[in-house]
């Protein structure tokens, strides 16, 4: 006898209050088999599916307690037609709608809400169809960036795909919000590498570029795919690797250097200068001394990815670096994807299908925030930034050089970083006041009018929309320090495609009320 798997559409029914949502539920997962024409397909599964499947991708343990709002119902899509029915069935039962496909976003916003919400979590769509011949790849949303390089990997040793060093971000997410990696300076974003999508509009059909239109297929690459309507896949151009590329790792202390402040204050001009081929990552922080007992000077670590062997390297930056006294022996040279293994920080040697591997469940307490920075920082202000952030004692610095055409003025951009290990409100309140008056602090060395920060790296402080009358004055105010000019253009994306704003959450583009 013929076997057949039914693939499972799970529909998850928050388990606290069942009789208050009943009719809500039952309502929807009728409208569910309606849509789908398929009954049989659609599974009601409560406890304790519910909370495993809530729990598996929030990637922030702040959200991840007791108090945090729960949504109503949880929808696994298998098919794309499961998606289309969702978007339809939302609308009916008048609730909101929230999209997650690998739980990055920083604050949550695809998976919390104040009002009642329901999660559309794409986990289960992570289909990749590598085209080797024409260099391309079909990508679903719900594939983690560690599941598309292991299956590049599988098809060719010199073909990748510049997106980022953390495997287990989700394909969607990060394309839609612009996409930064190590091979930005040689390739640019993510988003430059996009060929096609597919898209559920607000009217449950499904779109490619044609039928979407230029604007809108703009639009989602970079302004946020949530906002739009749901992104089902991508297209993507694979760009050529060298057989060999070279990685390495400086560390340096205040307490045992007396130039680090140099060496920070140059890479600040060759950085965002030097060959396209190399990018160079800095992370500053203070840590314990080893020097001296019970201070925390602050320590600078340097690392770089480079689309060349070690020698190239090491006479490329004694010309344009010498202060970091980089010899060859400090340099380890190595296939692509072992270095997107190293990247992710695991040991050398390790195998690249680890690289498969989301590992659900696993979330730290944090906080991030981000800037631009247009001009370099002087030694004073290095100096003085230096004693500022040893104050503070915990929150650390990532730089990055950009030097990409998105961000024309920018040198590089800042991550601001706090991490916690331990549950508790006066904690929370501690460390993010941390990295609040670190951010205060940088007011002076960064980008004005606006103050721009990057989407990718979601950060509430700079605005909220409570998507009521207001919307679009609440919306202008993070969305140029998202999008600086680009904001007001996607608005008028937004308000041709979702007049509505269905497709709506904390930090979505707003639509135009004058044009509704």
């Amino acid at each position: 006898m013929q076997a057949f798997m039914i693939p499972l559409f799970l529909v998850l029914l928050l388990p606290l209050h069942v009789s208050a949502s009943d009719s809500v539920y039952e309502t929807f997962v009728q409208c569910l088999s309606n849509q789908t024409n398929q009954p049989d397909q659609v599974s009601n599964m409560t406890n304790p599916s519910y909370t495993t499947v809530l729990r598996a991708y929030i990637r922030n343990s702040r959200f991840n307690t007791s108090t945090t709002p729960k949504p109503t119902i949880i929808v696994t899509p298998t098919q794309e037609s499961h998606v289309q029915a969702t978007v339809i069935c939302t609308q009916n039962i008048g609730i909101q709608l929230k999209i997650r496909s690998g739980g990055h976003d920083i604050e949550g916003i695809s998976y919390i809400s104040d009002v009642p919400f329901t999660i559309l979590d794409m986990f289960n769509l992570r289909s990749i169809t590598i085209n080797f011949q024409e260099q391309t790849a079909w990508v679903e949303s719900g594939a983690t960036l560690g599941e598309l390089y292991y299956r590049i990997w599988e098809k060719s040793k010199v073909l990748s795909f510049p997106a980022s060093i953390c495997p287990i971000v989700g394909v969607g997410g990060h394309l839609s919000g612009g996409g930064y990696g190590n091979m930005l300076r040689k390739h640019g974003l993510s988003v430059d590498h996009v060929l096609d999508a597919k898209l559920v509009d607000v009217n449950g059909k499904i779109l490619d570029k044609e039928s979407m239109g230029e604007d809108l297929f703009r639009a989602i690459r970079g302004g946020g795919g949530a906002t739009f309507g749901v992104i089902l896949s991508y297209k993507i151009k694979l760009i050529p690797v060298p057989e060999t590329v070279s990685v390495f790792r400086i560390e340096r202390s205040l307490d045992e250097e007396e130039n680090v402040t140099d060496i920070v204050y140059k890479w600040q001009q060759v950085a965002p200068t030097t060959d396209d081929n190399l990018w160079m990552r800095m992370l500053i922080q203070p840590v314990s001394s080893k020097v001296n007992k019970g201070e925390k000077p602050i320590r600078i670590s340097i690392l770089t990815m480079f689309l060349g062997n070690a020698e190239e390297l090491v006479a490329l930056l004694d010309k344009d670096f010498p202060e970091l006294g980089l010899k060859k022996d400090g340099v380890m040279e190595m296939s692509w994807i072992e270095s997107v293994v190293w990247w992710a920080n695991y040991d050398n040697g390790t195998s690249p299908s680890v690289l498969l591997d989301r590992n659900p469940d696993s979330a730290k307490f944090l906080k991030r925030k981000s800037d631009y920075v247009q001009t370099p920082i002087s030694k004073d202000g290095l100096e003085w930034l230096w004693k500022r952030m040893i104050e503070l004692g915990k929150t650390g610095l990532d730089d990055s050089a950009t030097a990409f055409p998105h961000h024309a003025g920018n040198l590089f951009k800042i991550q601001y970083s706090m991490n916690w290990d331990e549950e508790g409100i006066e904690l929370e309140k501690n460390y993010t006041a941390q990295i609040r008056r670190l951010y205060s602090y940088m007011t002076p060395f960064v980008s004005k009018n606006p103050r721009s920060a990057f989407l990718n790296y979601r950060d509430l402080d700079i605005g909220i929309n409570n998507n009521d009358k207001n919307s679009y004055e609440e919306g202008e105010v993070y969305g140029v320090k998202y999008f600086n000019d680009n904001f007001h253009r996607l608005v008028k994306v937004k308000t041709a495609v979702d007049p509505h704003n269905f497709f709506r959450n904390e930090q979505s583009i707003p639509i135009n009320p004058s044009r509704a």
